[in-house]
């Protein structure tokens, strides 16, 4: 299933639970909270080691996902092309990971 498939199925899910399927309908910076929150909860699922089932890391990450996806579908964002270029876009970009990493960068405050 692409992601333009998965897009369709979860905006009909959502117009049948009522959770909106136009801007009209949701509170933009609420969903994105929303989103926060429950990678949040997944990081409680891997912080805790329940990686399966109810309230599990992969259980919350496909929420997040999902609640993403709804989003993206509500602004009308093709998220797969955009996830797409952000693939290529990140082929050629370069990161100084020193200054990156938080043990080098904790160094540089002492």
């Amino acid at each position: 299933m692409t992601i333009k498939q998965l897009t369709k199925l979860i905006m009909t899910q959502a117009d049948e639970k009522g959770f909106g399927i136009s801007t009209k309908d949701i509170n933009v910076p609420e969903k994105i909270a929303l989103i926060h929150a429950q990678l949040s909860s997944a990081y409680e699922g891997y912080r805790n080691k329940n990686m399966t089932g109810p309230y599990s890391f992969e259980n919350e990450i496909a929420g997040t996902l999902q609640r993403i996806i709804h989003l993206c579908g509500v602004l009308d964002i093709n998220i797969e092309k955009a996830l797409l270029d952000k693939i290529k876009e990140n082929k050629s970009r370069k990161w100084d990971w020193k200054s990156l990493n938080e043990k080098h960068a904790s160094k540089k405050k002492k």
